[in-house]
């Protein structure tokens, strides 16, 4: 029984296509990493049912993401893993499972990835207004689409 939208590997692979179509055009307008909340859920989800073979596409969006807006690769991958390791089993201990971890999952995801931009390049304001602004679009598009 699928539950979730992107367990629906028809679905995995139209997003996964529009969110690297996405990167590749944004990254001409300095939008940094669109949707990339969106594959840490999508990350999240097929890392805790054990769907290695869309976790190993998910990972591979994360790569043109990471290598079309400059980052190490796997650095938004090991971000990821670090997260669902560390900070989901303490959050996770709190309550249970609704639509709104996912949200705090992805503002932590995000966390994570200005503390780690930060450290690569340096802060400015525009980055942290991009950075902002990917965030407002992740949670309108997981929540009006997924």
């Amino acid at each position: 029984m699928i539950r979730n939208r992107l367990e629906n590997p028809i679905i995995l692979f139209f997003v996964l296509l529009v969110i690297i179509s996405i990167n590749l055009i944004a990254s001409i307008n300095f939008f940094l990493i669109m949707f990339s909340g969106v594959l840490f859920t999508a990350f999240y989800i097929f890392l805790k049912k054990r769907y290695l073979y869309s976790l190993i596409f998910v990972v591979i969006a994360f790569l043109f993401i990471e290598i079309n807006s400059g980052l190490k690769p796997f650095s938004l991958t090991l971000l990821s893993l670090f997260i669902y390791i560390f900070i989901i089993p303490k959050s996770d201990s709190y309550g249970s499972y609704d639509l709104a971890n996912s949200y705090v999952y992805m503002l932590f995801f995000y966390v994570g990835l200005i503390i780690m931009w930060s450290l690569f390049y340096g802060m400015d304001e525009k980055i942290f207004f991009a950075l902002l602004l990917n965030i407002l679009f992740d949670f309108i598009f997981f929540g009006v689409f997924l």
